[in-house]
């Protein structure tokens, strides 16, 4: 019997518990509250601070006297530990930047205290989120334990529909599978729309593998990987693959040549319909970026479609690059000038209102329109705001519009 990627990565077969010591752990604005974790365990400093990747990219800039002191404290105890993988505010949104700064990479396992982190099995790693706590406890001692998860394996095949995406695929996939429908399994994304996709697409499909309840999601790397690593890997790697006989738990297939576009309605991520129930919409903010949808594939496709057109007096639109680097290309391509001239509101990188925190959180009884990964209640600010998830192109063309509109149709 082969062995599924994850079990070849950890080093045992699924139900197994094993210790490993994780190439790179990542953590964020998050950092402050871990560092109080870490001095309760004793150890003055970390054990290896080369893994370590500190990215301040949730409140940024500082939105309170709280924020701000938060990061002084990250500064300065970065400082402390002789840390060199850390990026200041401004540079990203963590999901972002580790692939660009070349940490994601095939056969690497990469924990991080956010769920999102699943994001980075795009690259071929065996990525995860953790708690603050184990986060700590690595910093100290620079091993985890891990319960060897099952593989689910989600296969896609068919060329895709006009105006239709991989973020449509993804919201639903969700929808059909559930919120918890492979809750602590090893997805592996595979099929020709797959592999048809861009690293962007991609990128899609495994960070919201996290709202399946997944412990990582994973791609098989291939050249279109490989070439985009060339630049930008920093360390060498090895490509790990599942076997053809491999033990799968749960296999499910989804053919999309006739799929239309999807929206995620309050307030759970599998609560999938098709657009056109939804037609007509009402709804007060769009909302085109985050660690799911703030790619440049995401810019480019709202920016065709805001291209010499005006944003309804009744929506605020708020744009906001996944990147720095991301951001300068935007600008370099035109898409900024596209979305400023439509009227939209363009912020500097990081998560912005999709916490909740700052940069466009909802008032009560207000909706939005949303490129992110989460619409639960409150996750956009007021308990009693609505957050509904679409692609690029919906929000975009709908923003146009005033309403819900299908990105299908003639602006």
């Amino acid at each position: 019997m082969g062995k599924t990627f994850v079990e070849k990565i950890l080093g045992s077969r699924a139900g197994s518990i094993v210790t490993a010591s994780p190439d790179f752990v990542l953590s964020h604005d998050n950092t402050s509250a871990i560092i109080k974790k870490f001095e309760k365990t004793g150890a003055k400093k970390v054990k290896c601070p080369e893994k370590c990747i500190i990215i301040l990219d949730h409140v940024v800039p500082a939105a309170s006297e709280k924020h701000a002191s938060n990061h002084k404290r990250v500064r300065e105890w970065v400082s402390e530990q002789g840390i060199d993988n850390f990026f200041d505010v401004g540079r990203g949104i963590c999901h972002q930047v580790l692939p660009e700064e070349g940490f994601a990479l095939p056969g690497k396992i990469i924990v991080g205290a956010d769920s999102h982190t699943t994001t980075h099995g795009a690259f071929g790693a065996f990525s995860c989120g953790i708690g603050r706590s184990e986060v700590a406890c690595f910093w100290a001692l620079d091993e985890l334990w891990f319960k060897v998860p099952e593989t689910i394996r989600i296969v896609v095949n068919g060329k895709l529909p006009d105006g239709v995406y991989a973020k449509d695929v993804v919201l639903y996939i969700t929808g059909e599978i559930g919120s918890d429908g492979a809750l602590y399994k090893s997805i592996e994304f595979s099929g020709s729309t797959v592999e048809g996709f861009s690293i962007d697409s991609r990128m899609v499909l495994t960070n919201v593998a996290a709202e399946m309840g997944a412990k990582n999601a994973w791609i098989q790397p291939d050249e279109v990987l490989l070439n985009y690593l060339k630049k930008r890997a920093r360390q060498e790697f090895e490509v790990v693959t599942s076997d053809p006989d491999a033990d799968i738990e749960k296999r499910f297939e989804f053919d999309v040549e006739d799929l239309t576009p999807q929206i995620a309605v309050p307030h759970e991520v599998d609560n999938v319909h098709p657009l056109e129930e939804y037609i007509g919409m009402k709804f007060n903010e769009g909302f085109i970026g985050t660690c799911t949808n703030g790619r440049l594939e995401d810019l480019e496709i709202a920016a065709r479609i805001l291209k010499g057109k005006k944003i309804s007096p009744v929506i605020r639109l708020i744009v906001i690059p996944a990147s720095r680097e991301i951001y300068s290309e935007a600008a370099r391509k035109g898409y900024l000038e596209v979305f400023s001239e439509a009227g939209a509101l363009i912020e500097s990188p990081g998560c912005g209102p999709c916490l909740g925190a700052h940069m466009g959180v909802l008032a009560p009884g207000e909706k939005a329109l949303s490129t992110a990964n989460r619409n639960f209640k409150g996750r956009m600010g007021s308990s009693l705001g609505e957050i509904y998830l679409a692609s690029p192109a919906t929000v975009a063309i709908s923003c146009i519009k005033g309403e819900v509109t299908d990105p299908r149709v003639e602006v």
